[in-house]
């Protein structure tokens, strides 16, 4: 644990002296806030974040890939990769150790959101359960999706492919149950039960389901694995 958090600190330390934690987060805020703003001030407006969360939930799909996307790919691009894994650390320590400083970013810039639920306290009376459910939900939904980033980071050096490449694959795994919607039966059930859109829709309405909990977990553990496994086919290259 010691060398996973090692490189944690310094990735994390990494991402607010360059400019892309910056820039992704104001993105991120700004375009959310501008959702909020339109939510609350529409009229019969109800006091919640249901509509904050859906636009956070929806963006988190191209914000994920972009915090991720030079964790694995810059090193390869640098050579350092190498070094890296032949260095006294395993692999599932690198890879935990960039995981775990990207979803530190992430709540970081989730936490800066809570600002509107300040603000929804201030000037009305809303429902507190629906409200940490919501932000349990999203902070879940990110945490998969960096993992789904962060495995598509370590296929390759260069970063706007690894982006893309972590895009699509959020992009299917969240909009999947539209597909499903085209079928019935068995198959639907199937594609419905992949669909990261669809395990959130509890956590909306206030109810903390535990078989989304461990959906989401899930995917997280499958694409770090995943990741593991790519980097160790490096050794035998």
């Amino acid at each position: 644990m010691k060398n996973t958090a090692a490189i944690a600190w310094k990735e994390t330390k990494s991402y607010f002296t360059t400019p892309i934690a910056y820039i992704v987060s104001s993105m991120f805020l700004v375009l959310t806030g501008i959702f909020f703003v339109n939510d609350i001030t529409a009229p019969f407006a109800e006091a919640s974040v249901r509509g904050f969360i859906n636009w956070a939930s929806f963006f988190t799909l191209f914000l994920a890939p972009l915090l991720t996307m030079r964790l694995l790919s810059e090193e390869q691009k640098l050579g350092t990769l190498e070094l890296l894994l032949t260095a006294p650390v395993r692999d599932w320590e690198v890879v935990v150790g960039k995981y775990l400083s990207a979803l530190a970013l992430y709540v970081v810039i989730m936490a800066l959101t809570l600002y509107y639920v300040v603000l929804l306290y201030w000037f009305g009376d809303p429902d507190g359960g629906p409200i940490y459910s919501a932000y349990l939900g999203v902070f879940l939904h990110g945490a998969a999706a960096l993992a789904v980033g962060l495995m598509a980071s370590s296929l390759t050096g260069n970063q706007i492919v690894s982006a893309a490449v972590g895009t699509a694959v959020l992009l299917t795994l969240s909009f999947i149950d539209e597909v499903a919607d085209l079928v019935s039966g068995v198959t639907q059930n199937v594609l419905l039960g992949f669909s990261m859109n669809n395990h959130l829709l509890d956590f909306r309405r206030g109810i903390i389901d535990t078989s989304s909990v461990a959906f989401y977990l899930s995917i997280a553990a499958v694409f770090l694995f995943l990741t593991v496994r790519f980097l160790e086919t490096r050794r035998w290259r």
